[in-house]
Formats: C-alpha cells, structure tokens, sequence
C-alpha cells in the first residue's frame, strides 16, 4: 500500500510538471511517437499506453527499493503523454536541443522510467 502512495503521489507530481510546461512552453505538436515516427497511430499508442499503465500497476508490488522510481518516471512518463493523445489528438513537444528531435518532459520521464527499470531486472 505504501509504494501505490508513493507512485501516485510522485507520478502526480511529474504528470503536473509535465502538463504545466507543455502548456506555457509548447513549441511542435507531434501526431506519431518517438522521433515522429508512425504518424497517425494515435489509437494504437493509446491502447498500447494504457495496457503499459495496467501492467505497472499490476506489477508495481514485485519492485523493491531504487526500482520503484524506474516505475514512477515510467508511469509518469505514459501517463503525461497520455493525457495530451486523449484530449488533444497529439503529444505537445518543446525541448529542443538541435541535434536530436524534439521532446517533452513525458518523453523524458519515461526514457529515465525504461532505463532505471532494465538496470533494476538487469542486476536483480
């Protein structure tokens, strides 16, 4: 019960980061996924977004110590995505750094989620 607190309460936290600085700062609008790719796909990831959500929910009691935030920014991550897929048709991106497309900070949440998460089954 304790760790579905503290996903919650941290994934909240992030997903109203992440809201908050799609809305001030928003820069390209973004109908596919990663790098812009499968333009059009908006029900897919949506589908795929929410069984994603489902099995971190699900599987969130078998993750111990340092893992549980490969789950938060994972969650966080999908979920801040998400919201702009349902409401809006498209995920909103403004960071750009020049040489790599540009993202948002969902995309972030749930690229550090993945990475914190191979590393975590990785050593266990």
């Amino acid at each position: 019960m304790f760790l579905m607190k503290q996903l919650f309460l941290w994934s909240l936290l992030l997903i109203l980061l992440d809201q908050v600085t799609k809305y001030f700062f928003v820069q390209t609008i973004n109908y596919g996924a990663a790098f812009g790719l499968f333009q059009g796909g908006r029900w897919v990831f949506i589908v795929i977004s929410i069984f994603v959500l489902l099995f971190l929910l699900f599987y969130q009691h078998h993750v111990k110590t340092w893992g549980v935030y490969g789950m938060i920014f994972l969650f966080s991550g999908l979920v801040g995505n998400l919201i702009d897929r349902l409401f809006l048709g498209y995920v909103r991106d403004f960071i750009d750094v020049g040489f790599w497309p540009v993202f948002n900070l969902a995309d972030t949440y749930a690229t550090i989620g993945v990475i914190i998460l191979i590393f975590y089954f990785w050593r266990k």
